[in-house]
């Protein structure tokens, strides 16, 4: 089997990369500050890179302010290929999001920087790009600590992380390119973002009131479709519901 350094290992993603890695039989380097290696700074990442295949790289900015995110994004795509560069790494794969390439505004677009960045650099780049994760409908929640919360009505796929990160390994692992498109991933339903949080909220016993997201980055087009699934994409559960119930089983 092989070696993989996991970039974000500590994350939301990054935890189910580094479960489905190991139950695969793969040797897992986690990567996150938590484990003394930072992709910003660059420490701990020539030790942690030493003898891997491949980098699996799901670390992200912690904000959606997107000149935050994007400098994130710019250092640590720029620190990954050279330290991958000189200690032999094969390639990089990576974890976006579904309709980066559309957004001119906020966090997706600083996604859409990371993208750039990653497939200019001097190593092989595989991207999987991944509709929003059912675990984000609750950090939605989380944000506004309110009994009242105000969410917009906009339509979305989502999709559950444990999912993404099993297709994102199959990627990582695979013999050949993908090649384009871009891979796609999400959820086998069309759902509205606040009618999914309405669902959890009614669980905690907050009211979620949905609203037309005026304001919000890249609304209009957003409404529009822009940010679900292309044609090509693969559609897989479980259902918002289906992983909801799951969690408090």
């Amino acid at each position: 089997m092989s070696k993989f350094a996991v970039a974000g290992a500590t994350g939301r993603l990054g935890r189910h990369v580094v479960d489905v890695l190991t139950e695969r039989g793969h040797h897992v380097v986690p990567m996150s500050r938590a484990t003394g290696v930072d992709v910003v700074t660059g420490e701990g990442l020539a030790q942690a890179l030493a003898g891997a295949e491949g980098i699996i790289d799901v670390a992200s900015w912690h904000g959606s302010e997107q000149e935050a995110a994007t400098e994130f994004f710019r250092v640590s795509a720029r620190n990954l290929h050279e330290a991958s560069r000189q200690a032999g790494v094969a390639r990089i794969t990576a974890a976006s999001i579904i309709g980066a390439d559309k957004a001119t505004a906020g966090f997706l677009a600083a996604k859409k920087v990371h993208e750039e960045l990653l497939l200019a650099g001097p190593l092989p780049v595989r991207l999987l790009r991944a509709a929003q994760f059912h675990e984000f409908v609750g950090q939605l929640l989380d944000w506004q600590q309110s009994d009242v919360v105000h969410l917009p009505a906009l339509p979305t796929q989502l999709v559950a992380c444990r999912t993404v990160a099993e297709e994102l390994v199959d990627l990582a692992v695979a013999h050949q390119d993908p090649g384009p498109p871009i891979p796609e991933i999400a959820g086998p339903r069309k759902e509205i973002m606040a009618d999914a949080a309405r669902l959890l909220a009614a669980r905690r016993g907050i009211e979620v009131v949905g609203v037309d997201g005026s304001g919000m980055p890249d609304a209009e087009i957003a409404a529009a479709g822009a940010f679900l699934p292309s044609p090509h994409a693969k559609l897989t559960g479980p259902t918002f519901v289906e992983w909801l119930d799951a969690q408090e089983g």
